[in-house]
């Protein structure tokens, strides 16, 4: 796609910008080099600089250091999102759950869920402090 092409985008807002990995300071082209969130090849490789207004996003060594407190609280999150599913479907009736009773329903689900979500969280964990400490261009 050419960056003229680009340019007439539809720009997202800036919670779905920080959501779907757009450039912080445009949000309209990814930060990543391969878009696609579930593919083991490249994970983690961004662009140096994004295609439309080159907004460098590496500003400094270790920039994305920080990315590893929001990873955290987003982990929490899930981990309590697991637990208050499991005790809405024990309510249901659906299963029978109860934290002290069954602890490895819940370290199961836990894990797997982490294990699927995992790409999704990492890259948005970084999306989300690009988009706290650069500013946009917009």
């Amino acid at each position: 796609m050419t960056n003229s092409a680009q340019i007439t985008q539809k720009k997202s807002g800036k919670l779905g910008a920080m959501l779907s990995h757009k450039c912080p300071g445009c949000r309209s082209t990814s930060m990543y080099a391969n878009p696609k969130v579930y593919t083991w090849k490249n994970l983690g490789e961004m662009n140096k600089n994004c295609e439309v207004c080159g907004t460098n996003f590496t500003p400094e060594t270790g920039f994305y250091f920080g990315a590893a407190y929001v990873n955290w609280a987003l982990t929490v999150t899930l981990w309590v999102s697991v637990l208050i599913a499991l005790k809405t479907l024990d309510f249901l009736s659906l299963i029978e759950f109860g934290f002290l009773t069954h602890p490895k329903t819940f370290l199961i689900t836990g894990l797997v869920v982490t294990a699927i979500l995992f790409p999704y969280i990492y890259r948005v964990s970084r999306s989300i402090w690009a988009h706290i400490h650069i500013k946009s261009k917009m």
